[in-house]
């Protein structure tokens, strides 16, 4: 049994009972296609820790593992409170680190926020500069609406190569900014990306540009998310949406 949950146009299938599947890469392929299987943007299981409520192990669409996702941290924090797998203020653990979560709205409409600790400038290329917000992120910083909207994909999916990391286009627009994420593991522009618009904060600090703890993020989706920043940590809030309750037979899969 999989659910759905979207934060912000990113929905990701997450259970807490392990599927008996030798081949999870696999799974998730299947599962998150949008044509022949449920449609996702990645596959999220929880599994029981020593210290912390859960752990997770995450598959992008593509079946390739990923250390973080800020989007998916809002949606498995809301599914863990609802499952009673953990209190509306509580802390789990991914391969990049802690992930503390807070259930702001317990009943619909849920809102949740997620701190993704602290980020790490890792240096400056002659495209951009390279942060890691629990998974790396190159960010552009643009300085108009022409730019943003002209940009190639063909030239975001070069530089994602290039990089082996997520690209980020952004540029500001009275007193908030807008943001494109060429996403590894989906190969192609997500809705939102909770990592990749916090990368978005951290280019703004490291530059001198952030006037204030609080930033206003605007994704191809269009709902505006607010960030924080403070003593190097980030954090955000907005919607987290319970989309369905997916109950799977493999066989129907040929599996």
């Amino acid at each position: 049994m999989f659910e759905k949950f979207s934060a912000s146009g990113n929905d990701f299938l997450i259970t807490h009972t392990p599927p008996h599947h030798k081949d999870l890469p696999h799974l998730a392929k299947l599962l998150c296609n949008r044509y022949e299987g449920i449609g996702a943007d990645g596959m999220v299981i929880l599994s029981p820790h020593s210290h912390y409520p859960y752990q997770w192990d995450f598959y992008n669409s593509d079946g390739s593992n990923a250390s973080m996702c800020g989007n998916a941290s809002r949606c498995v924090g809301l599914y863990a409170f609802l499952h009673s797998l953990a209190p509306q203020n509580h802390t789990f653990l991914t391969p990049a680190g802690e992930i503390r979560i807070e259930v702001l709205s317990a009943n619909y409409p849920y809102q949740v926020l997620s701190n993704l600790g602290k980020y790490k400038f890792l240096q400056a290329t002659p495209d951009g500069l390279l942060f890691d917000t629990g998974v790396p992120h190159l960010v552009i910083f643009l300085k108009t609406q022409e730019e943003f909207l002209s940009f190639p994909l063909e030239k975001m999916k070069t530089l994602r190569e290039r990089y082996n990391a997520n690209i980020n286009i952004a540029y500001p627009q009275n007193h908030t900014y807008h943001i494109k994420t060429y996403e590894r593991g989906v190969e192609g522009i997500t809705l939102a990306c909770g990592t990749g618009m916090a990368s978005l904060v951290a280019y703004l600090q490291e530059n001198s540009q952030l006037h204030s703890k609080e930033v206003q993020i605007i994704p191809p989706l269009g709902e505006i998310l607010t960030f924080r920043l403070e003593d190097r940590k980030i954090s955000f809030q907005g919607e987290v949406k319970k989309i369905a309750k997916c109950e799977i037979n493999l066989k129907d899969f040929g599996e």
